[in-house]
């Protein structure tokens, strides 16, 4: 039977006299207390379908004056009244049944409570269970009647007996075999944990040791639920251990209860109280059976959708998470008024979910949503501000995160993400005190510190930054980016010992390829004395270098790179690494143009293109880089979202051309360069705008393009005034040959995709035991040397013009060597010219 809280205030008066009368039934020598043999026999009396053995009676016996060591009366005289009634009122039975089990007369609605007189004694209540419910210490199937099986309505709950969110107006128990069914799960993980805790003393199941909250890898917290069933620590317990299993055998007993119940809603409520205690103990697995079970039962309900995504995610199964997340966002969006007041909370965490799947854009949406829905809702606008921080909107980043802590002053990772934001735009002051706030709100504030060490570094003060990279390790001693950068730190100090002994910590954290080089590069320093007679020198021993303008370096031959255009095909590369779609073959973008449906849309000029948001960008962008990880893939899209998408969605609409992204991300696929160029020119023909051109695309889309494609890629070579010089409005159309000769143009087109392709060719080319003159880095990729005083540069030397100051001449004369076999052969070559001219001097 369902209760209302009306209800239960309405017949508590009756409810409290025939706890009297059961008191005075079992009080036989009248001395206002129950002592052990009128106890004894009331258990047996309530419960006339169980034989209890002399040991089971004496255990129960044992429970209810231990806990209720504060209602028994001096002298030996037992139980109080006030003592039976709080029993119930702790949810130890139904009062009703008791009363009936017991055939006393009937007791009139209007009857009114007892008055408790000093001599009772009413003390605060004990954590556990009351009095019949000692029974519970019996194996379930023992119980299936009487004081034990069901519970009080929630009006009349001690506060103290049930879990803290049991006693919460919110808690949404509806009926008292749920109350019952808790009891009895209250002490199965009581004695569960007690056994557990005998065999280690590591296991905290409230999670109070953990500082979760002071942490996050990516630079922002990662919370999933203000309560404690969504936390996310791992589950504490040992689920291999025969008391688990044990456990799992009586949990199956109250599942089994559970779905005895009189009605589907009973029985749906009984699994969703069963499952939301487990999950409070941190028990997820357990917990997720029950809410499937309520998924079953009422698979329209948003509850058991919720609550089971929680626990996914706590398992690290963040995408079934999301799947729940989602289906709770569809019964909530097609419910009731109720349903409504739980969807920013989804919205939230779907939007967690998301990001730990790597679509921070999605999670975006999600964010947005809940803070529009719930204006107040603080924790949505942080998630908010530090999602747009994650994917490069640093400005709106920036608004969403001084709204969250102007609703909550006292926020530290607020805080401390509003500091990244303000660091990423340069204004470093402000950046400073929103650490510090951070800081000051929760002193052990690891991302606070690690990003405050970061901002130090950038500023070169390497001794705060050391400072607080120490700081970090002594919180968190396996914190390898922080040993990492107090490494680099000290280096900037010029304590070159220090710096590889913090260097050797790290590596032995993460075993990194990139930080064996980075020690292997620092002995390399050290053992290479500096030669004074060649000019300055750093505090490092490294040779100081000169920055050469560019009409200085002159080329030997015409296969040599021009120093400009490797520095912007580097830069390519260094994007086409981040968003790692040189991993992608152009032919996916292919496969997706004839899968994907897009709508046709106008956009402000009323021109027709297949747009879509940004969010769903991102889904497509994740089944074309499904080999990356979670964290890789939120790289890539920042990457991609400031790059490109920043370009193509200029208005801020949060739209974007889906067959203008194709092409501009086409020739930095993987795949032949033809067939690249290929897919561009497909992607164009694929806009609504040259649909019917049979093959062709018009000159001013073409054109259009390729101005999009220099200001993504090239955007310093005066791409804005090309349309003006090349004919925007020309209505012709051009064929795929024609389109070629615009795209491999060298000065207006992108020629420089073969500089590009060269890079990615030479990726894991070496050059013997070649060093570059001025970084003194081994050389990978095309070795540039110079032909007069025979110095080499790697290509990033080259590209940014630097020289050894030892080397100060009127002009550089640079040969390119795309391995050591040419330069093996170009040696080869001058030693029999100068053979020869030797033979012809002789």
């Amino acid at each position: 039977m369902a209760l209302s809280a009306s209800a239960a205030s309405a017949g508590r008066g009756a409810r409290a006299e025939k706890v009297r009368r059961i008191f005075e039934r079992f009080d036989a020598n009248g001395d206002g207390g129950l002592d052990r043999a009128e106890m004894a026999k009331l258990v047996v009396a309530v419960n006339p379908r169980v034989k209890f053995s002399d040991d089971q009676i004496s255990a129960i016996l044992d429970e209810v004056f231990r806990t209720y060591a504060e209602f028994i009366l001096p002298g030996g005289q037992g139980l109080s009244l006030t003592g039976l009634l709080r029993t119930y009122d702790d949810g130890a039975g139904d009062v009703d049944r008791d009363f009936l089990a017991l055939s006393l007369p009937a007791v009139d609605s209007d009857a009114s409570s007892p008055e408790i007189g000093p001599g009772d004694a009413a003390a605060s209540p004990s954590p556990t269970s009351g009095a019949a419910v000692a029974a519970s210490l019996l194996d379930d199937h023992l119980r299936p009647l009487g004081i034990g099986g069901t519970g009080p309505s929630s009006s009349s709950r001690a506060a103290v007996a049930a879990p803290a969110w049991a006693t919460s107006p919110s808690h949404g128990i509806a009926f008292d075999s749920s109350w019952a069914l808790l009891d009895d799960l209250e002490i199965l993980v009581k004695r569960l944990r007690s056994k557990q805790l005998r065999k280690t003393s590591s296991i905290d199941t409230s999670g109070g040791g953990s500082n979760l909250d002071s942490f996050s890898e990516a630079g922002w917290s990662r919370e999933i639920s203000a309560s404690a069933d969504s936390g996310l620590a791992s589950a504490p317990w040992d689920e291999t251990s025969r008391d688990y299993l044990t456990f799992v055998k009586e949990l199956a007993v109250l599942r089994t209860r559970a779905d005895a119940s009189r009605s589907r809603e009973e029985a749906f409520d009984n699994h969703m109280v069963i499952g939301r205690a487990l999950s409070e103990h941190r028990l997820f697995r357990d917990a997720l059976a029950s809410f499937r079970r309520g998924c079953e039962l009422q698979p329209t309900d948003v509850r058991p959708h919720f609550r089971a995504g929680n626990c996914l995610y706590a398992l690290g199964r963040h995408a079934e998470a999301k799947e729940e997340f989602l289906l709770a966002l569809e019964a909530a969006e097609a419910g009731n008024s109720q349903s409504a007041d739980i969807l920013p909370q989804i919205h939230v965490n779907l939007g967690i979910a998301m990001e730990a799947e790597g679509m921070v854009l999605g999670a975006c949406e999600h964010y947005r949503e809940a803070a529009i829905l719930c204006p107040s809702h603080a924790r949505a606008l942080k998630l908010l501000g530090s999602a747009l921080f994650g994917v490069g909107e640093y400005r709106a980043a920036e608004k969403a995160l001084e709204e969250a802590i102007f609703l909550k002053p006292d926020y530290a990772d607020a805080h401390c993400d509003l500091g990244s934001a303000l660091h990423a735009v340069g204004d470093d002051d402000r950046a400073v005190q929103e650490f510090q706030k951070a800081i000051d709100l929760k002193p052990g504030h690891v991302d606070a510190l690690y990003n405050l060490g970061g901002l130090n570094m950038d500023a070169c003060r390497f001794v705060r930054a050391a400072e607080m990279y120490t700081r970090v390790l002594s919180i968190r001693p396996n914190h390898w980016r922080a040993q990492l950068n107090k490494a680099v730190a000290l280096l900037g100090q010029g304590e070159s010992e220090e710096a590889k002994k913090a260097l050797k910590e790290a590596f032995k954290m993460t075993q990194r390829v990139e930080v064996y080089d980075a020690i292997s590069h620092l002995k390399t320093l050290q053992k290479k004395k500096p030669k004074p007679s060649k000019g300055k020198h750093d505090a490092q021993g490294e040779e100081a270098f000169v920055i050469v303008e560019a009409s200085k370096f002159k080329r030997v031959g015409s296969k040599t790179t021009l120093r400009q255009d490797l520095a912007n095909a580097l830069d390519i590369r260094a994007f086409e690494r981040t968003t790692k779609l040189g991993h992608c073959d152009a032919e996916l973008l292919r496969k997706e143009m004839n899968e994907t449906d897009v709508p046709v849309s106008y956009s402000g000029t009323g021109i027709p293109e297949k747009s879509i948001r940004k969010a769903a960008l991102e889904v497509i962008l994740r089944r074309l880089l499904s080999f990356l990880k979670p964290d890789t893939f939120q790289g890539a899209v920042k990457a991609m979202n400031e790059r490109i998408l920043s370009v193509l969605d200029a208005s801020g609409s949060g739209r974007v051309d889906l067959g203008m992204f194709f092409a501009i991300i086409a020739p930095i696929c993987s795949g032949p360069v033809d067939r690249r160029k290929r897919v561009v020119f497909d992607a164009l023909l694929w806009r609504p705008a040259s649909e019917g051109g049979r093959g062709q695309i018009r000159r001013s889309d073409a054109l259009s393009y390729i101005k999009l494609l220099r200001a993504v890629y090239i955007p310093t070579h005066g791409a804005s005034d090309m349309l003006e010089m090349h004919g925007e409005s020309d209505p012709t159309m051009v064929s795929y040959t024609e389109f070629l000769e615009m795209f491999n143009d060298p000065d207006w087109g992108f020629g420089i995709l073969t500089t590009l392709v060269k890079l990615e060719d030479s990726d894991h080319v070496r050059h013997g035991s070649h060093t570059c003159s001025v970084c003194r880095y081994p050389i990978i990729g095309s070795r540039f040397m110079e032909t007069k005083h025979s110095f080499s540069l790697c290509n990033r030397c080259y590209s940014e013009g630097k020289v050894p100051s030892a080397f100060k001449l009127e002009e550089y004369r640079f040969k390119e060597y795309s391995n050591e076999s040419e330069a093996l052969v170009d040696k080869c070559m001058c030693f029999n010219l100068n053979s020869k001219k030797l033979e012809a001097d002789a």
